[in-house]
């Protein structure tokens, strides 16, 4: 079996397509344990894992927990409002002292970007870039790979369309560097003030109209509007938004029959997705996404902590 050969996990895009493979691979066979009775096995036993999370999240953090809790490691969530970054403490002087405890696993969220590069650079535990900044998010792609592969069977050659705040969003760029290198062909829209600037040289098509994208799409995602990110108001209202960027029974049909339509979340219902179109198990493969996260962030833990030696 070929070995993650890294340290660290902080992105997409210095992965290779092996890597990639492997991970999903070992995901997959992560996923079984979810479906017992009693969902845990002894494989990390005495192994600690800390999620440090200087953003709020839902998704990610407590599957992070679940991922180590399912095998059976020591888990340590630290919010940076419950912590000491309150009272000034510096991301540097609390990676050092977090090391001094000695961890074996550090799952960073941050809003700066290349933090969990700098922590990587500084500790010698494994850190897992759990989102930095508009810059990568690495276990959510690797999750979207996953469940397309579940649902499509492959990656090569599929038509994927995504949809929305590409300029804010960690999730849109760690896809478009996994997608592209496993074969599939990617076309990104949403309003000129969100999309960045040359962003075609990454590989992909870039439209303003949603309904260029999704034609002859074989997967749509929708990202949500990154408000926290915007220094102004980049667009004149959601409203407005919603009326050229929500996806909604109408344009749906201009996919391929079989499309299967994924968000990262949090869902802003009627903004970005119709509720008819998130809620439909026909089309619908966002709870799938929440479910192969959890299996993938297993797979993470397991093989920086050596367990596929």
């Amino acid at each position: 079996m070929m070995k993650l050969a890294k340290k660290d996990i902080l992105g997409i895009r210095d992965m290779t397509v092996d890597e990639i493979n492997l991970i999903l691979e070992t995901a997959e066979s992560f996923l079984e344990i979810s479906t017992r009775e009693i969902k845990k096995v002894p494989t990390l036993r005495g192994k600690s894992i800390i999620n440090l999370f200087y953003e709020a999240s839902t998704r990610t953090r407590t599957s992070f927990e679940i991922a180590g809790k399912r095998l059976s490691a020591d888990t340590i969530n630290i919010s940076a409002s419950t912590s000491s970054v309150v009272k000034g403490e510096t991301l540097i002087d609390t990676a050092r002292n977090l090391e001094a405890m000695n961890p074996d696993i550090i799952v960073l969220r941050h809003s700066a970007a290349g933090a969990p590069h700098l922590l990587a650079s500084l500790v010698r535990q494994s850190i897992i870039n759990a989102g930095d900044g508009a810059h990568e998010h690495p276990s959510q792609a690797l999750l979207d790979m996953m469940t397309i592969r579940e649902k499509k069977g492959q990656l090569a050659g599929l038509k994927v369309a995504i949809i929305g705040d590409i300029l804010h969003s960690r999730v849109a760029r760690s896809n478009i560097y996994g997608l592209s290198k496993m074969g599939a062909r990617i076309v990104v829209a949403g309003p000129a003030t969100m999309m960045p600037r040359n962003i075609e040289q990454m590989g992909v098509k870039a439209c303003t109209k949603l309904e260029d994208a999704i034609t002859d799409a074989d997967v749509v995602m929708m990202l949500r509007i990154q408000l926290e990110r915007q220094k102004q108001n980049i667009f004149p209202s959601l409203r407005e938004y919603a009326q050229h960027y929500c996806l909604n029974r109408k344009n749906i049909k201009l996919a391929k029959p079989d499309v299967i339509v994924m968000h990262p979340g949090p869902i802003n219902r009627g903004v970005e997705i119709s509720p008819d179109i998130a809620d439909d198990p026909g089309c619908s493969v966002i709870l799938d996404q929440v479910n192969n996260g959890v299996a993938v962030r297993m797979a993470l833990l397991y093989m920086l902590s050596g367990g596929n030696e």
